[in-house]
């Protein structure tokens, strides 16, 4: 039976959101000469495989250190940076959409980006993630 490959991400290097896909890019695409994007499609699209290091590989262990410290990286305040800079570009963007989740963040509630990387890992079983 062949070994599950594990994969390390460690949270002292993430502090936000472009530091997130800079610690998935150091370890999921390191033999690659492109990076995935700093987007949460792009990083669903990594968990399907097919690319990257996951290319071959049908299952994995994501080991995530310190994920406690990104919980909060990557939580309320960020979330809400992040959509109110998607609002200065209401071409490309939903702006209904974003200012809906805007309001949701707001009063407390709503999905947070740590918790939307949260439920894309859960999308994938074949991810199992580790909290180290």
């Amino acid at each position: 039976m062949e070994s599950v490959k594990k994969f390390t991400i460690d949270g002292n290097s993430i502090f936000d959101i472009p530091s997130f896909y800079k610690e998935v890019n150091r370890e999921f695409m390191k033999n690659e000469d492109w990076d995935i994007a700093e987007n949460l499609d792009a990083l669903n699209d990594l968990f399907y495989g097919g690319f990257g290091e996951l290319k071959s590989i049908e299952a994995c262990d994501l080991v995530w250190k310190n994920i406690a410290k990104n919980k909060t990286d990557l939580g309320r305040q960020t979330t809400i940076e992040f959509y109110k800079n998607k609002l200065k570009k209401p071409s490309i963007y939903n702006t209904v959409f974003i200012k809906k989740k805007l309001a949701e963040l707001e009063q407390g509630q709503g999905k947070t980006y740590f918790d939307i990387i949260m439920e894309i890992i859960e999308n994938h079983p074949q991810v199992n993630l580790i909290d180290a």
